[in-house]
């Protein structure tokens, strides 16, 4: 076994509460319960030796590997393939349908010989509570339960399980056709031991999920040129939302790197307010309303409950269940991904004041207008209110949308965004004829806009650039042309266009800005932005340069990995970095496809 396989050597498998990660050598090498955000059970990718892991594969080590998911489902199957025999294990957990917070999930973990006899070996090493909480083990009547504080889990198979110190260890040996089963529950402290799994149970449950999301799959309304790709990001997307409230995660996992042996390794298991507020558009552009209507009620929520510091309406994140409390800590016990060090939980950048969010939860609410607003009029109250405390507010440094710790700057995407948010608040006030400050608000839109194109304008660059007083270029701000801020053809964003297109973009892949030229308060260096990456294929869309956008969309699919997913980043040599999978980039994906396809269509017309 790898210690540390690739980040992108994985595929994600959840149940709409929490998920896991499963790697193409049958190891489960990351999960958290019973939420995304809650200690890990395993952690080995943080740390081979202190974090955990969950083994079942064939004994036989020279094998080839291939991994994929049954069609239009979130089931992860992965095929060992040697001289003598041919084996798989599947994957998957029982999705949650009663949208209530429960303590109990199962990690089914299924075993089938196809050709050849095939023994399998199975390994269960859990470590409660990111590898601190010391846990005992009772192993009896084919069950192995392990308990630590405030949480117990039991392993149940269809063959024998002998315990070995704290963990546990079997093999089984299958004929073609025959099937064995392990699965993993976690549960409260006082959780009942579920019935003992039988194969024909277990395959029953199999199909049960199977149909679950094809089914989903099958609302879907996109009829584009991608539908592999679109779909499979939206069942990522699916993946990473926590049903009981309709938030969605930034990302399964934490702490892994943006560069191998650096120090940008955060905790991207909460739920940012920019990020869930821009798949509401991508949701919705698929047809799947109930989602985008889920996220919109949570972020109505948020401004109803005022919880931002130092009295601003919103944090730019929560928990999934919208506490607002993040604290960061160092885990010293975690050696981290490769010897990425330190290991954060949770994410101080929360106190982080970052005016752009006002700008992405109002364009939330307007593109769900016919979900988000209705006839709430204390609803809309909440929304007024925000709005005239950003008008009193939009002016001011901030750390930017790139949550830099390098000091407050004026960023001038968090100048656009404000823009957006009073553009987008008069549009809402006029079409659902609800009481606001027109004048004030029409006043701070038209000043923002004026000092944007005074102060952002850089002669020398002949682009709009990261904040006022510099010649940095900013990715970000190739969301100008959705947004509306620019029209997509207009000279001045041509031209800014191009600006990014000489000092960002390296064979269509995206940085989001120098760091060397803007310094971040961070050391090292980082790869490609791979939600830049779609933003720029959506900018070149729009913009007319068709040929182009095409072929940087259909080359960065070549970087995802073997099961359709991106992390965070791609390196100088092509590999993934980063939390993984990330929810920004799959749903910049989803944009990007919509926007391509539409100006392809028109070009055709």
């Amino acid at each position: 076994m790898d210690r540390y396989p690739p980040i992108a050597d994985h595929g994600l498998v959840g149940d709409l509460q929490t998920a896991a990660l499963v790697s193409s050598q049958g190891v489960v090498d990351w999960f958290a319960a019973p939420r995304f955000d809650s200690p890990s059970v395993f952690a080995a990718l943080l740390d081979h030796d202190r974090g955990g892991y969950f083994l079942f594969a064939p004994e036989e080590q020279n094998t080839t590997c291939k991994q994929l998911y049954y069609p239009d489902t979130a089931v992860l199957v992965t095929r060992f393939m040697s001289p003598d025999g041919v084996g798989e294990i599947f994957d998957c957990m029982p999705p949650d349908r009663a949208g209530t917070p429960t303590a109990r999930h199962v990690l089914m973990r299924g075993a089938r010989a196809v050709r050849g006899t095939v023994r399998f070996t199975l390994e269960c090493c859990p470590r409660f509570d990111y590898g601190r909480a010391a846990h005992r083990l009772e192993v009896r009547d084919g069950t192995a339960t392990f308990r630590a504080p405030n949480v117990t889990a039991h392993l149940q198979s269809t063959f024998p399980l002998r315990p070995d110190g704290r963990d546990v260890r079997g093999a089984v040996t299958l004929r073609p056709g025959e099937v064995a089963a392990a699965v993993f529950t976690v549960d409260g402290p006082a959780g009942d031991t579920p019935l003992p799994p039988t194969p024909e149970r277990v395959m029953e449950r199999f199909w049960d999920v199977v149909d679950f999301w094809q089914r989903w799959v099958r609302s879907s309304r996109y009829r584009g040129r991608w539908p592999g790709v679109v779909h499979r990001s939206a069942i990522t997307l699916k993946l990473l939302t926590y049903a009981p409230t309709g938030a969605p995660v930034a990302a399964a996992t934490m702490g892994l790197p943006e560069q191998i042996g650096g120090e940008r390794n955060w905790d991207y298991r909460y739920t940012w307010v920019r990020d869930g507020s821009l798949s509401v558009r991508a949701l919705l552009d698929l047809g799947f309303a109930e989602e985008a209507a889920q996220f919109t009620h949570w972020l109505g929520d948020r401004l109803q409950a005022r919880e931002g510091a130092d009295g601003e309406p919103l944090q730019i994140m929560y928990r999934v269940d919208g506490d607002p409390e993040l604290p960061e800590e160092v885990l010293p016990h975690l050696e981290g991904y490769r010897g990425s060090y330190p290991v954060r939980a949770g994410n101080a950048a929360a106190d982080q004041l970052q005016l752009d969010i006002y700008g992405e939860a109002l364009y939330a609410l307007s593109e769900g207008r016919e979900i988000a607003v209705g006839g709430s009029y204390h609803g809309w109250k909440n929304l007024a209110r925000t709005l005239d405390w950003l008008a009193d507010s939009w002016d001011r440094p901030d750390e930017g949308v790139w949550e830099t710790r390098g000091g407050r700057q004026d960023f001038t995407f968090s100048r656009v965004m404000a823009w957006v948010a009073f553009d987008r608040g008069l549009r809402l006030a006029t079409e659902h004829s609800r009481p606001a400050d027109a004048p004030r608000w029409t006043a701070a839109r038209d000043t923002i806009l004026e000092q944007v194109m005074e102060r952002a304008w850089n002669e020398k660059e002949q682009a709009l650039v990261q904040h006022y007083g510099s010649d940095v270029l900013d990715a970000s701000l190739l969301l100008i042309p959705r947004v509306g801020f620019l029209a997509p053809r207009t000279v001045s964003w041509l031209s800014t266009l191009d600006a990014m297109e000489r000092t960002l973009v390296s064979d269509s892949l995206v940085y989001r800005y120098d760091p060397t030229a803007s310094p971040d308060g961070l050391h090292g260096s980082e790869g490609t932005f791979s939600l830049c990456t779609f933003l720029y294929v959506d900018a070149l869309a729009r913009a007319g340069r068709i040929r182009p956008a095409r072929y940087a969309f259909e080359k960065m699919q070549t970087y995802a990995n073997h099961v359709g997913l991106f992390a965070e980043e791609i390196g100088p040599s092509g590999e993934q970095l980063g939390n993984f999978p990330q929810a920004f980039t799959h749903l910049s994906l989803i944009m990007a496809a919509t926007t391509l396809d539409d100006a392809l269509d028109r070009q055709r017309d």
